[in-house]
């Protein structure tokens, strides 16, 4: 880079910290995930606003491909996090949890492909068959870190309707990235399967019952906790350049690593300071600017009636395809109507897990720059509404003040009263 790039860069970056920051600190004033605030910022820097002549006079040409860089070093980070947060084996052994988290990702899955035969009518082959399985990909996540977020600000944490939530979204981000993994697969490939992509069950075996088995031995030895962050960050960035490498996206690299991070209790100390670390250095300086480019890619300038009509078939099907199985599904396992209630609507929270499934569909192709736009805003809407909702349901609550150390790990805080940034404040 020359000289005057580097200056347009840290300026750049100095933009974007700033506005991500009181943006999204508005937005928490607000009972909002910061998460919303900072989107807006992009959106607001972008094509819909003054054809972007903000963006423009911000970040001019050049410093674009330095900026998606650290982006997609914040996305890796972010995703290693969220695959230490989900414990698949406990969700498992929870009925309501396994039930709900099934209800909550077929479903809307099914649905989410269903009206891909409208949104991609004029698509054929290939293309259309990787449209419709993105596109039920993407309508059946449920964000477990904002959801985990929202427990945890409303005091949810420690009930038996918040144990309930996090088992089930745990059940549904596996199965959600799971399908997502064969849709970025099939839509790399064309169908075609080629032996790069079957490499990725091999590589996952050997991450499971090599690599997992090594760092149950190693992290309880570590002291220091800048190995820590190195040994998290070694192992993130070089699963996702493996998986990348062989056909799927890098994330699924990175989420693998963090799911075979160490659980048990001889390992808990070295796991909640592994997640402090690599927060720190993912929500302060590389997710504001994944969070803020992803917003400047929606243009909404160009909305037309049909737009309007996509867009609230869009959001109808969300909401409709996530809330109404999840509270069927929990009802059947005899949980009260209000709380069912409850359940269904936090299934329902998408934030930056689906922005992330969004912007690879964009970057695949997958999606259009027109129908990613009205996800984005999909998105936006359902995470906005769980807060205010549960507000107004009121499920009981029996959390107090001093939760324990598990519960802030979940939630985003698992150095307790050491004040830091939050890995899924923006979730």
């Amino acid at each position: 880079m020359t000289s005057q790039q580097i200056v347009f860069l840290l300026l750049a970056l100095t933009v974007i910290l700033a506005a991500s920051r009181l943006l999204g600190a508005a937005a928490e004033k607000l009972g909002q995930p910061a998460v919303i605030g900072e989107i807006l910022g992009g959106i607001l820097a972008g094509p819909t606003v003054l054809h972007g002549a903000v963006g423009h006079a911000l970040f001019p040409v050049g410093i674009g491909t330095a900026l998606g860089a650290l982006a997609s070093v914040g996305v890796a980070m972010f995703m290693f996090v969220v695959g230490m947060e989900v414990s698949i084996g406990r969700s498992s052994r929870q009925g309501t949890a396994v039930g709900v988290g099934l209800a909550a990702t077929i479903v809307p899955f099914l649905a989410g492909a269903a009206l891909a035969l409208h949104l991609g009518a004029g698509l054929t082959g290939d293309r259309r068959t990787a449209f419709e399985l993105f596109f039920g990909s993407a309508m059946a996540v449920t964000a477990f870190p904002v959801l985990a977020r929202i427990l945890f600000d409303q005091r949810l944490m420690r009930t038996q309707l918040g144990t309930w939530a996090m088992g089930s979204a745990a059940i549904c981000d596996v199965l959600s990235w799971s399908l997502l993994a064969v849709a970025t697969a099939y839509a790399r490939t064309g169908g075609t399967s080629p032996w790069t992509v079957l490499l990725v069950v091999p590589f996952a075996m050997v991450v499971v019952f090599v690599v997992k088995p090594l760092l149950r031995r190693l992290l309880p030895r570590i002291s220091r906790g800048e190995v820590m962050l190195a040994v998290a960050l070694i192992g993130t960035l070089l699963c996702g350049a493996v998986t990348e490498r062989l056909g799927l996206h890098f994330i699924f690299g990175a989420f693998l690593f963090g799911l075979v991070m160490p659980r048990d209790d001889g390992t808990a100390t070295v796991r909640v300071e592994v997640l402090d670390r690599v927060g720190q250095l993912a929500v302060v300086l590389l997710l504001p600017i994944y969070f803020f480019t992803a917003g400047m890619k929606v243009d909404l300038s160009g909305l037309t009636g049909e737009s309007v009509f996509d867009l609230a078939l869009i959001i109808a099907v969300a909401i409709a395809a996530k809330t109404v199985p999840a509270y069927v599904a929990a009802r059947l396992s005899r949980v009260d109507p209000r709380r069912s209630v409850a359940l269904a609507v936090l299934m329902n929270t998408r934030g930056l897990t689906e922005l992330i499934i969004l912007t690879v569909g964009l970057d695949l192709g997958i999606l259009s720059p027109s129908l990613y736009s009205l996800m984005v805003v999909m998105a936006l809407v359902t995470t906005a509404l769980t807060g205010p909702l549960l507000r107004l349901i009121r499920p009981e609550r029996r959390a107090t003040a001093d939760e324990p150390a598990t519960s802030r790990a979940a939630s985003g805080d698992p150095a307790g009263d050491v004040a830091r940034p939050d890995p899924v404040r923006g979730g």
